[in-house]
């Protein structure tokens, strides 16, 4: 499956935040990244802050262009805020939903543990990680998996960090999708109207 396998770091302290998760890096240069990182930057266009809103969405949620175009076509086909509803795609997102459940300790490492069949959805193994969960699905652990190492660490580190449209057992390392979330229960820190403008171009 393609995805972006660039340098993360550059990408983190281009937009100054951890894009791909902690990063001490960001904590040591907090500047942007290059030869003229430090320099004073110039005033950026409209243009290209919505362009840049748009890039930190993509590597935030680990899609490419083709992808994030489907989706916001989709966006703007249904009823709602279009903004909204794309956000809403991106976390209905399986490798976004086994981050959010605590079994990874990042996006990326979902995504691994979905490719490499760790991972079910209403008891079938599923092994790609843009598949869109619906209200009711079902996200668990593989039973051969539940003792892997990363999968305990992640679970025991995120424990008490719970989003309100999932639901968590932890005795059987399963969790449901039991709402659609709000924007304002999305925790990333994205300005989506300014994307919604970029397409509007």
């Amino acid at each position: 499956m393609a995805r972006y396998r660039g340098p993360k770091t550059k990408i983190a302290r281009r937009f100054n935040e951890p894009i791909f998760g902690p990063s001490k890096a960001l904590q040591k240069k907090s500047y942007g990244p290059g030869q003229h990182g430090r320099g004073r930057r110039r005033k950026q266009s409209e243009y290209a802050v919505q362009l840049m809103e748009k890039q930190k969405a993509k590597y935030t949620y680990g899609v490419l262009e083709r992808q994030f175009s489907n989706l916001f076509e989709k966006a703007s086909r249904k009823i709602g805020i279009t903004g909204e509803i794309l956000l809403q795609l991106l976390e209905s997102r399986l490798d976004n939903t086994v981050f959010r459940l605590g079994i990874a300790p990042t996006r990326r490492a979902a995504r691994q543990l979905v490719l490499h069949k760790h991972i079910t959805v209403n008891g079938g193994v599923v092994n790609i990680a843009s598949v869109s969960l619906r209200i009711g699905d079902i996200v668990a652990v593989r039973e051969r998996s539940k003792s892997l190492e990363c999968i305990t660490n992640s679970l025991a580190s995120n424990g008490t960090k719970r989003f309100p449209w999932l639901e968590w057992d932890a005795s059987t390392f399963s969790g449901k999708v039991v709402a659609t979330p709000m924007r304002d229960e999305i925790p990333e820190n994205i300005n989506e109207q300014l994307i919604v403008e970029l397409y509007s171009k």
